[in-house]
């Protein structure tokens, strides 16, 4: 059934400082210059460097294992017959799974005391263990909704976490948004579409603000909305909506199903794009004119997790 294990990983923070600036000691002389503790970069890298070599000596189980960077992730040809083991933060499995098909996925912890691992059930020590499971059929798997936004010319993009509809920049995003039999013309810093996996995220920062704001202005705050990983719907949050002769704020949030998407029409001739969680340079252009119909997605991500 499985074929190999694909090893995926990301560039620590001083890989990424040295690819930036050439060499280590470029990047230390950055680092340093902005009052950072130079040596915790080193640890940190060290650290995972170790539990990477540890882990990939781990899964010899019997199938090849092919080592892939995480900035290679969205143009990997999946067969459909790999397992996933992703050596994480949690960011890393979020930005994977969605790109997985319905592989089962291992999140896998290499650095304990610096990541909470929410998405990272395993330590390095117990991944060869969830693998085994994986090929015996025996492991238990969570399988988490997923959005997506679709185009009418059929492209698509998928959200572990959530979705982001705006300006790239800072500019005012303008559309027209259709959502349970109602439609509104709007002018808002974005459209923010949260999987449940993703409710306590971006999402509940919005509440937080909302909550604060209505306590010290008299009002009595509501409570946050709250989606469970496999609730098949999604909630939307319209941010910082403004009210002018051409743009209103009635329909400023909501639940998204099968059943009722979440429609948007771009009317921002340049700068528009659809995002998923926090990857600005994962997008879709969307300019004037173009439609995006947002749903659950039929795809699911299957995590291991026990």
């Amino acid at each position: 059934m499985f074929e190999k294990i694909l090893l995926v990983t990301r560039r620590t923070r001083l890989a990424g400082l040295v690819e930036r600036f050439n060499t280590k000691k470029q990047a230390k002389f950055y680092v340093e210059h902005a009052g950072q503790d130079f040596e915790e970069f080193e640890r940190e890298d060290e650290a995972y460097v170790r539990a990477v070599d540890r882990l990939r000596d781990s899964l010899d189980v019997g199938l090849p294992v092919q080592h892939v960077d995480r900035g290679l992730v969205p143009t990997f040809l999946f067969s459909g017959k790999e397992i996933v083991v992703v050596a994480g933060q949690d960011g890393l499995v979020a930005n994977v799974a969605k790109y997985v098909g319905e592989q089962p996925l291992v999140g896998v912890n290499p650095d304990p005391e610096r990541f909470d691992g929410v998405l990272l059930p395993y330590e390095v020590a117990g991944a060869r263990g969830a693998v085994r499971k994986v090929l015996e059929g025996k492991a238990r798997l969570r399988g988490v909704t997923l959005a997506e936004a679709r185009l009418e010319d059929g492209q698509r993009l998928l959200a572990f976490n959530d979705l982001f509809i705006g300006a790239r920049t800072h500019v005012s995003a303008r559309y027209r948004l259709s959502h349970g039999g109602q439609e509104e013309s709007q002018s808002s810093s974005g459209v923010l579409v949260s999987t449940g996996a993703g409710s306590s995220g971006w999402l509940s920062s919005i509440f937080t603000l909302a909550r604060s704001l209505t306590a010290q202005t008299g009002g009595v705050p509501g409570a946050p909305w709250r989606l469970g990983w496999e609730e098949p719907r999604l909630a939307f949050v319209v941010r910082e909506p403004f009210v002018s002769r051409h743009s209103g704020a009635e329909v400023v949030g909501g639940f998204v199903t099968e059943e009722q998407e979440l429609v948007l029409e771009s009317r921002m001739p340049s700068g528009g794009v659809i995002f998923s969680d926090g990857m600005e340079e994962d997008f879709l252009v969307f300019g004037a004119g173009a439609r995006a119909h947002i749903r659950p997605a039929r795809q699911r991500a299957r995590l291991v997790v026990g």
